[in-house]
């Protein structure tokens, strides 16, 4: 591992986690060094099931990142002080089809211990193990009105519940 990070267990993680996920954003990451791609992501949750500490991460199928996560057998969730929104708004606005997002924002990719990708400049690395995976659908949907606000294309999430094997906080 990055010799700027140690190792903490999940329930270490000191941090809001509503405000971690919903107003400081993280990168959502899958692939191996030489072939990877990462996006930004808004929504998820952390928490405990079937005894495990989880978390959940949501993908819409026309992101580059999602044929990374289908593939993969983990994923990494990477979180930033706010020096680094900048290039959270490049890996969410723009697609990995296209732009080398590392090279455009600075960020410097790297292999984990378990053989994932996350990013040194990062202050919290979740490296999750995929355990169940799903589609939102439509018909599911209790109140009505967040569908048609949240996906008017019909373009519904997957999202994957992972659990939470290594925990690194930067030094």
């Amino acid at each position: 591992m990055n010799r700027d990070f140690k190792k903490i267990k999940p329930v270490k993680i000191d941090k809001n986690l509503i405000q971690l996920v919903g107003k400081d954003w993280m990168l959502i990451t899958a692939g191996e060094l030489s072939s990877y791609n990462t996006m930004t992501a808004s929504w998820g949750q952390m928490g405990v099931l079937w005894n495990l500490p989880v978390a959940i991460c949501y993908i819409r199928p026309q992101r580059f990142t999602f044929e990374f996560v289908e593939k993969a057998d983990y994923y990494t969730l990477s979180f930033f002080e706010n020096k680094y929104r900048k290039a959270l708004n490049f890996c969410g606005s723009k697609s990995g089809r296209d732009f080398d997002k590392a090279k455009e924002t600075g960020l410097s990719a790297f292999e984990t211990e378990l053989g994932n990708i996350s990013f040194a400049e990062a202050s919290l690395i979740l490296e999750c193990k995929k355990l169940y995976a799903d589609d939102i659908k439509e018909n599911k949907f209790i109140q009505r009105d967040l569908a048609g606000k949240h996906y008017p294309q019909k373009d519904f999430h997957r999202f994957y519940i992972g659990e939470i094997c290594e925990t690194w906080i930067k030094k």
